[in-house]
């Protein structure tokens, strides 16, 4: 259970910010429809006193507005997408002045060497338990039920969910 928790809450910390852009998006959207409320409810009391005409002239206008915004927000999102894009290459770009580039591909291995360095470790760490464990008359199934137990598992599962989950949200 604790893996699957762990896992889940790994996996979700790189989407974090999606969350977030689509619950501002979600207030938005919410905001834009109490206006269109009140423009329908306009439109009804006009109706009432027989405006008709100007009736159908606003839903005409209503429709063009909804397109509107929609074509709006999908330009704002495209272009914040890609000014934030533009923004994380050029602080890259700007840390990685003037350093040799050695630096600059150590920088960027960071990630991935912590990720191999987890799984070497956690394999060397393994496989001496095992040897031990062997060696001292335990049997193989009470080695590995020791070895992969749910700790080592939620931690294994984290790791691993949290490094490839940021790439899947990232695309």
């Amino acid at each position: 259970m604790l893996t699957l928790l762990s896992t889940i809450v790994s996996f979700l910390a790189g989407g974090l910010p999606r969350f977030l852009e689509f619950m501002k998006d979600r207030s938005d959207k919410r905001q834009e429809i109490e206006l269109l409320g009140m423009q329908i409810q306009r439109e009804l009391e006009l109706r009432k006193l027989g405006f008709d005409a100007e009736a159908k002239l606003e839903e005409i206008r209503s429709a063009q507005l909804e397109m509107d915004i929609a074509s709006r927000e999908i330009q704002a999102r495209i272009g914040a997408q890609s000014d934030e894009m533009k923004a994380i290459y050029t602080h890259d770009a700007a840390i990685g002045e003037g350093a040799s580039r050695w630096v600059i591909d150590l920088r960027a291995s960071v990630r991935p060497v912590v990720t191999y360095g987890f799984f070497i470790l956690l394999v060397l760490i393994d496989i001496g338990i095992f040897f031990y464990g062997v060696a001292a008359g335990a049997s193989f199934v009470d080695v590995s039920a020791q070895l992969w137990d749910e700790n080592t598992q939620a931690l294994f599962a984290s790791v691993i969910a949290f490094h490839f989950g940021g790439r899947a949200f990232g695309k």
